[in-house]
């Protein structure tokens, strides 16, 4: 009930001011560019002075770029992204699941970007500036929603030659373990592990990277895309017997739990060729699960899925 009555006064503070952030920053230098993503088209002010960033992945790209967010989520924070967390100048608005409206509006920042999990926000965070939705989840072109998630980026803030290099770098390391993979007919299958029970993720899904992009061939095919991925069991990759297994450990993150291997590598997992050549590779969490598709992580991704060769 509050939440509603805070967005309703916030409707009616707009109507009467007639100035969100977005106006602000027209009136200070009349320059916008159009931004279309999947939830919507957004008029986004050039250079954006106040900008909070509400997705990891956003986050990191806007540290390639040097740009200080005003305000992002602390709780959950990678570890490689920690500088953020303990500046006590950006303002803690909430979690990358749920974030504080009312504080978000009182820093009346210029820009807003969000992840996937805030899609049910687009609407009401659209009402204090305007959002950015970059995403990489739910195709089998990864890269190439990532390159226009940067190509947005570089034109806001006009930054287009830096992310354009960023973006040349990660295709020439995709295109050196790309050509290894093509030259082995291994077979990979990609679990997420959270307290002794697994979901298997395939071509098109959001750890869909390793297949789509890498080129590394499914151990199962027709596996769903849904974020969470596809429940399975140890019988199921024992049957399905990859030649490579990538585990993310979900509960290290989400729970704080200690990854048990014994949990994991049971008696059906090992007996798959996977297990027998030891070829089973934990995967960082933070990264692939919290992130997953900014520039650092991408980079780390690739990095990590190469020592399979």
């Amino acid at each position: 009930m509050k939440t509603k009555i805070f967005l309703f006064a916030l409707g009616v503070i707009i109507a009467l001011s007639g100035c969100t952030g977005n106006q602000q920053q027209r009136e200070r230098t009349g320059e916008t560019v159009t931004v279309t993503h999947t939830l919507g088209t957004v008029e986004v002010p050039v250079n954006p002075e106040r900008v909070i960033a509400l997705d990891f992945s956003a986050l990191e790209n806007l540290d390639y770029l040097g740009i200080k967010p005003v305000a992002i989520p602390k709780s959950g924070v990678p570890s490689h992204l920690s500088k953020y967390k303990d500046d006590p100048s950006i303002v803690d608005v909430g979690t990358v699941v749920e974030v504080n409206l009312e504080k978000i509006n009182e820093l009346q920042p210029d820009l807003i970007i969000i992840g996937g999990r805030l899609a049910d926000f687009y609407k009401d965070l659209s009402a204090i500036a305007p959002v950015m939705y970059p995403t990489v989840m739910g195709t089998t072109d990864f890269l190439g929603a990532f390159k226009a998630n940067l190509d947005d980026l570089g034109r806001v803030f006009g930054k287009q030659d830096e992310l354009d290099r960023a973006f040349a770098e990660i295709e020439t390391k995709v295109g050196q373990v790309k050509a290894k993979v093509e030259a082995s007919d291994d077979r990979a299958l990609i679990l997420l592990h959270n307290r002794g029970r697994f979901s298997a993720y395939g071509s098109g899904s959001r750890f869909g990277i390793i297949h789509d992009v890498l080129g590394f061939q499914e151990a199962e095919k027709g596996l769903g895309t849904h974020v969470h991925g596809t429940p399975v069991s140890s019988e199921f990759v024992q049957k399905a017997n990859p030649d490579i297994i990538f585990i993310v450990d979900r509960s290290m993150i989400v729970g704080n739990a200690v990854m048990d291997k014994e949990e994991v590598e049971n008696k059906l997992v090992k007996q798959t060729n996977a297990a027998q050549n030891g070829r089973i590779f934990y995967l960082n969490p933070e990264v692939w699960y919290l992130a997953g598709g900014g520039i650092a992580s991408v980079n780390m991704m690739i990095d990590e899925v190469s020592k399979a060769l």
